[in-house]
């Protein structure tokens, strides 16, 4: 079983915060000027460029370290199915050797990571393979 650099709380932290993000659907009322409980407040469910869930979720992912965030992007690979258990150490050999590339990393890592439909759900699938327990009631970050 490998050991994680990123805390589980960390982890269910950006799988709640993802899968809030993943439900938003595309902008379908652009103009609308409206009130919102007019409308019914469902334009909280549109995404678009002032979305608070992507800014909290990009700024919490981009302040981790190094290691932090190559578990994160491992964690998901995981639960997509790209490895197993087993093959942790190479997936995140891997997963360096794409930081590599990177010409800014922390942020370059942020844009990979929001950019993989279903997050939330790869890296609760993740976590399931390691057999570590994410689903405690927290809903904010233990440091």
């Amino acid at each position: 079983m490998p050991e994680l650099a990123i805390s589980a709380d960390k982890v269910a932290f950006i799988i709640e915060k993802a899968r809030e993000f993943d439900v938003k659907e595309a902008d379908s009322d652009p103009d609308s000027g409206s009130n919102a409980a007019d409308d019914g407040e469902t334009d909280v469910l549109e995404d678009n460029s002032s979305d608070p869930v992507a800014a909290e979720l990009a700024g919490f992912i981009q302040a981790m370290n190094e290691d932090e965030q190559l578990d994160l992007v491992t964690l998901m690979w995981l639960g997509r199915g790209d490895g197993t258990v087993d093959e942790w150490g190479d997936l995140r050999a891997r997963a360096a050797e794409a930081r590599a590339e990177y010409k800014a990393p922390r942020r370059e890592a942020v844009h990979y990571l929001l950019g993989e439909p279903m997050l939330g759900d790869l890296l609760a699938d993740g976590m399931d393979e390691l057999g570590i327990d994410w689903t405690d009631e927290r809903t904010t970050p233990v440091s």
